[in-house]
């Protein structure tokens, strides 16, 4: 039944009612913070009472499972308190950001005297755990699992059938309250019958496939990761440094001996470069594989390089990912020894301030570059190649002009390396190709400023220096690179530095390129970098033209902001289905850019989802490749740079 009312009526009904305007308001509820209260200990610089021990399992290789056992003493304060509280690694050198992976710890179990102990999690810190310990325990035993991914949506995948990565600080717990250099840890691994192990570390004793590694701190340990395979084979390269390698099969671990000597002259270019070893031993840990996950992280004694698995046989290809161990190996002076103080860290709790970065990452990429060129893995022409696609795709950065480069030091932890749908807009980890060109500038100024008699290697001498065989850590700031570079060479270094790092800019900065006696120039057709850089993808590249990076099947990976593709309405995800009315192929679009110079027109079928759509890009400048050409005489700075230093 519906209810009508007159206006009469609803003025009779409403009579008895109080007006609205005389209501008094319910005041809405309305809480105050409570003070957050951090129960964890803070780290100390004071001796851990005890030996942890670490026990690994790696031998479930078909599940991809570390099975672990640790003992940790508990200390006085900790008895006298009933509570230990013990922490799981989350601030990871080399990543700059909060990457530990404690979702993948399960089965936790502490004891004591072999009965079971409570804990909980602190509800603060989630690596943090706390635990009862009863009166009288000399120690507590964790036991636990790592469930490491099985398929890359799950995170790196760090075991395969025939090789794997053990990580440290994915199969550790540590004692809240200690600085980790001072906590001593005998640890043990027992790896799949047959496999071999490279490490910076090195067996005290073994039992079968059971072995037990030299005591070290618990900074050292997450700091000497292992690849372990079934196929391993190592070379030494000096009196202190051994290249070590596992492959998916045999067939892989093919090198030549140039190759290997071209490792060779790495080492030698690399300590002649810095003038001093911060190692007693360094250990290349390289893994090629299409099975396990790539990787390239620093540490101060090895390093982890992981690569597809044609790195020697694939070789005339083209330099591939041979820029990969020059740069790692710099860290062990630039980031390891030399680290700035906002990313140095008593423990692995203490959250990394990254405002260095471009130092750190940036001048590391540039030496890398150096040293590939110096020691042969590039050759010159490659390395002028991999000059302009670095300049000319910074270039295409137009983020830059509200973002400068001292911001990007933060995306590690902004944007933990999460795809971006407008990365030319967004900015991505700028400061490691940026910050080399920053580099490249300050070496071509000094060579300028001192009549070619200093360059940016008398820096890296004296800055990285120090003593030899101290793999020690000393920490720098802003002032001290500044301090420095005056050293070598006096300069408006301050203001050099807040140009090109803290302003924002129009473009690129190229003038070391300019300096260096070369020009970036745009050609029709790609250098040999670029060709083997598509030919190994199998998607093209657009980007100084329409504007598109595609892939192979035709999906588009990036859209360059502001260019005729994003004019048109392109984006990230969309996928060419059809060129001028035929079926897509990288070819055929080239084709089709390469007749806009003529007058042409760049028709699309796109599709996105489900549905189709004709696209026609406004677009009439041809093919575009970046390159450099020479435009000084002689021998140029650039070409001193990159000349080898030692025979």
């Amino acid at each position: 039944m519906r209810l009508f009312l007159t206006a009469s009526c609803l003025a009779i009904s409403l009579a008895g009612f109080p007006a609205i305007a005389q209501t008094t308001q319910v005041p809405n509820s309305a809480p105050q913070p409570q003070p957050i209260v951090d129960i964890v200990p803070e780290a100390r610089d004071i001796a851990f009472p005890g030996v942890m021990s670490i026990e690994v399992d790696a031998t479930d290789v078909e599940r991809a499972i570390f099975s672990v056992k640790q003992t940790i003493p508990v200390p006085p304060e900790a008895l006298a308190a009933g509570r230990f509280t013990v922490l799981y690694p989350q601030w990871l050198p080399g990543n700059h950001a909060p990457r530990g992976e404690i979702e993948k710890v399960v089965g936790l179990t502490f004891t004591a005297n072999g009965k079971p102990l409570t804990w909980q999690r602190d509800s603060l810190d989630v690596n943090a755990f706390h635990v009862t310990v009863p009166a009288g325990a000399r120690d507590i035993v964790a036991n636990f699992q790592f469930v490491s991914p099985t398929a890359s949506n799950q995170g790196r995948v760090v075991m395969a059938p025939k090789m794997m990565n053990l990580r440290w600080n994915n199969v550790a717990l540590y004692p809240a309250g200690y600085f980790a250099r001072n906590i001593p840890v005998d640890a043990t691994v027992t790896w799949p019958a047959g496999w071999q192990a490279g490490s910076a570390m090195r067996a005290k004793r073994t039992t079968g496939a059971k072995i037990a590694y030299e005591r070290v701190d618990f900074d050292t340990l997450v700091d000497s990761p292992m690849f372990a395979g079934a196929h391993f084979k190592s070379w030494s390269l000096s009196d202190k440094v051994t290249l070590n390698v596992v492959a998916d099969a045999p067939e892989f671990l093919a090198a030549t001996p140039e190759q290997i000597e071209h490792h060779k002259r790495l080492v030698s270019e690399a300590e002649n470069l810095f003038g001093v070893r911060h190692y007693d031993r360094y250990d290349f840990l390289l893994s090629l594989s299409d099975e396990m996950s790539g990787i390239g992280i620093e540490h101060h004694r090895s390093s982890e390089n992981g690569v597809g698995t044609g790195y020697f046989t694939d070789w005339a290809k083209g330099p591939g990912s041979r820029y990969l161990l020059p740069h790692e190996m710099t860290h062990s002076w630039n980031g390891k020894h030399r680290r700035p103080q906002g990313i140095w860290a008593p423990d692995f709790r203490t959250p990394s301030r990254d405002d260095l970065l471009w130092v750190y990452e940036g001048q590391t990429q540039f030496w890398g570059y150096v040293l590939g060129a110096r020691s042969g893995l590039f050759s010159f022409q490659e390395t002028l190649d991999a000059f302009a696609n670095i300049a000319a795709g910074l270039d295409r950065r137009t983020g830059r002009s509200w973002r400068p480069l001292i911001d990007t030091a933060h995306d590690p932890i902004i944007s933990a390396r999460r795809p971006k749908a407008w990365a030319s807009w967004q900015r991505s980890e700028d400061y490691y190709n940026e910050g080399m060109l920053v580099w490249l500038e300050a070496d071509q100024i000094i060579r300028r400023e001192s009549g070619n008699t200093k360059s940016l290697q008398d820096f890296a001498q004296s800055f990285f220096g120090g003593r030899d065989g101290d793999w020690g850590v000393v920490t720098y700031e802003l002032t001290d690179v500044v301090a420095a570079l005056n050293a070598v060479q006096p300069y408006d270094w301050q203001g050099f530095l807040q140009r090109r790092v803290y302003e924002v800019t129009d473009e690129a900065p190229k003038q070391g390129l300019v300096l260096g006696g070369y020009e970036l120039v745009y050609e029709t057709e790609p250098s040999a970098y670029i060709r083997a850089s598509e030919a190994a993808s199998g998607g093209s590249d657009f980007s100084h033209s329409i504007g598109l990076i595609v892939d192979k099947d035709g999906k588009i990976s990036q859209v360059m902001w502001g260019s005729p593709a994003f004019d048109a309405g392109m984006t990230v995800g969309d996928q060419i289905t059809g060129v001028g009315g035929r079926d897509y192929s990288g070819e055929m679009l080239k084709t089709a850019v390469a007749s806009t110079s003529q007058g042409g027109k760049v028709e699309l079928l796109v599709k996105r989802g489900k549905r189709y759509r004709e696209t026609t890009l406004s677009y009439t400048g041809g093919l575009r490749y970046p390159a450099l050409r020479k435009i000084g005489q002689g021998e140029t700075g650039l070409d001193r740079l990159l000349a080898p230093q030692t025979r």
